[in-house]
């Protein structure tokens, strides 16, 4: 299962954060102090080097006036290329086969190994 490429996701957060605060005639010292960040860590986000926490993108979505979804890049209309290349295959999948996985997760081998003999003969039949 794949997993959020997150040094893709914070260059996407920190080039769109860029984009909204030149947009919005700010500096980084400006977005920094509305946000409660130094303006060294807020340089660092706006270069794609980390990731803000939760209640910090709060503020920063508030301090640019900007929706999380369209900060996260994910209004597009299109997949943001660090969520299509992170969606694990079981979204894929039916969702009774989900619900099946989660149960078969929770089994010893035994048990695993019954459900497997009474999948066979449903597969035969």
């Amino acid at each position: 299962m794949g997993q959020p490429s997150t040094s893709k996701l914070a260059a996407n957060v920190g080039e769109l954060a860029r984009e909204a605060r030149v947009r919005a005639g700010l500096t980084q010292a400006d977005v920094a102090e509305r946000v409660g960040l130094a303006t060294e860590v807020y340089g660092r986000l706006e270069r794609g080097r980390m990731l803000p926490s939760v209640p910090s993108l709060r503020r920063l979505c508030i301090a640019l006036r900007m929706p999380s979804d369209s900060l996260l890049g994910l209004n597009t209309g299109e997949v943001a290329t660090w969520a299509a290349e992170s969606t694990p295959e079981e979204y894929d999948e039916v969702p009774e086969l989900r619900r099946l996985m989660r149960t078969l997760r929770k089994l010893d081998g035994t048990q695993l190994k019954l459900i497997g003999l009474v999948a066979s003969a449903l597969q035969k039949r």
